[in-house]
């Protein structure tokens, strides 16, 4: 039976940003008579999940928890850890419009029936979105996010993001970028709006603070002209006039603009550049052709055309930078020759969040494990279709 908002939700409310966890823990123990709470907050590579409340946690007991913690981010589901003498470890995901921010931890000392672990879900669902607000209030979050430094230009790009992963009934979308800490231009962006789902995938060009800078002129020049209700070519052209216009061409950013219309499949494209788009479709991938147009900010007054494919239910896009397939480590065939096809066929039976993840080691393996020459960027689009297409 659905329940009215409860002590944890106001205590959630009424609690300093920087001060949702230890609210939520001191509301849950209340409201479901819990020993112990904690949560954990996914790092910035998604290698791992850390304590908030417990960061001093001993390492042994953190490795116990892990596991069933990783468990339950990538499945997304509530997971139960029962001891013998019934004390119970539930796991449940943070999550808020697909974005997943980490697990949170209830200790009971009994194991919990379908109530329970309904009530425990909605708190978990309120802290998520708690947390996520929080962000623009306190660094404390982020801190623990983070398990080295951030680059300056890295900071910004992570700021610059619109998350890493968002859900509707029409698709999964998610994206990773690597090195994740010393990250320079690449980037990626998207919108959802209506019955439109715009997304954007840039090379940066240069290194450092300057790709940043860049980076952030163009998408918040794309931002700008969507924002206004500009059609997908009018984005790509403003950003284009706007680079021009202080750079005089010395600098441009070769870009892949995709909207997509979530009621009939529908998707208009364009290629601006180097990024590339891939299908997986039916256990095959291959690249979807676009005519390739010159990169934003190359010349004044550039104008921009528009190409439309269908993306049918069931569909897998990917979008790479050139840091993923144009990779070569020590003479080796670029990735994106052979090995990178593998790697998106193996993440067939994954969700879109888990695929980018997936992609992107075996990309670092690729390396033999050494640190990433070039920024990556991997955007993954799971098209699930709506009632309103029919599968072209």
């Amino acid at each position: 039976m659905p329940h009215a908002p409860g002590p944890v939700s106001r205590a959630l409310r009424e609690a300093p940003p920087d001060q949702l966890v230890e609210a939520a823990d001191r509301a849950v123990r209340s409201a479901l008579d819990a020993s112990r709470t904690d949560v954990f907050i996914a790092d910035y590579r998604i290698s791992g999940l850390w304590p908030v409340l417990d960061p001093e946690l001993p390492d042994a007991g953190f490795l116990a928890c892990h596991t069933v913690a990783q468990r339950c981010f990538s499945s997304q589901q509530p997971v139960a850890d029962t001891d013998e003498r019934g004390r119970c470890r539930l796991y449940l995901p943070l999550t808020v419009w697909g974005e997943r921010l980490g697990v949170m931890l209830i200790e009971l000392d009994r194991t919990p029936d379908a109530g329970t672990v309904e009530r425990a879900s909605d708190v978990a669902g309120d802290l998520a979105v708690a947390l996520r607000a929080a962000d623009r209030e306190t660094d404390r979050y982020r801190r623990v996010r983070r398990r080295e430094r951030l680059t300056m230009a890295a900071e910004m790009q992570w700021d610059l993001l619109p998350g890493r992963s968002v859900t509707h009934a029409a698709f999964l979308l998610a994206g990773q970028l690597e090195p994740a800490y010393t990250v320079g231009g690449d980037h990626f962006d998207w919108s959802v709006d209506g019955d439109r789902l715009t997304v954007t995938v840039l090379n940066g060009a240069g290194s450092g603070l300057a790709a940043s800078l860049l980076t952030a002129v163009t998408v918040n020049a794309m931002r700008n002209a969507r924002r206004s209700g500009g059609s997908l070519t009018e984005q790509a052209e403003l950003a284009s006039d706007t680079i021009f216009y202080q750079h005089r061409g010395a600098r441009h950013v070769p870009t892949l603009l995709l909207e997509l219309d979530t009621r009939t499949g529908r998707a208009r494209a364009v290629d601006a550049g180097s990024p590339h788009l891939l299908r997986l479709r039916a256990g095959a991938v291959d690249r979807i052709e676009l005519e390739q147009q010159l990169p934003l900010g190359m010349f004044a007054e550039i104008r921009y055309a528009a190409q439309e494919f269908e993306v049918a239910p069931g569909d897998r896009l990917f979008v790479v930078s050139d840091g993923v397939y144009a990779a070569e480590p020590a003479g080796r065939e670029a990735y994106g020759g052979r090995a990178m096809a593998r790697a998106m066929r193996s993440t067939r039976l994954q969700p879109a969040t888990e695929a980018v993840g997936t992609v992107m080691r075996e990309l670092h393996a690729y390396h033999a494990d050494a640190d990433l020459r070039d920024d990556a960027v991997i955007v993954c689009l799971d098209w699930r279709g709506s009632a309103g297409h029919d599968g072209g």
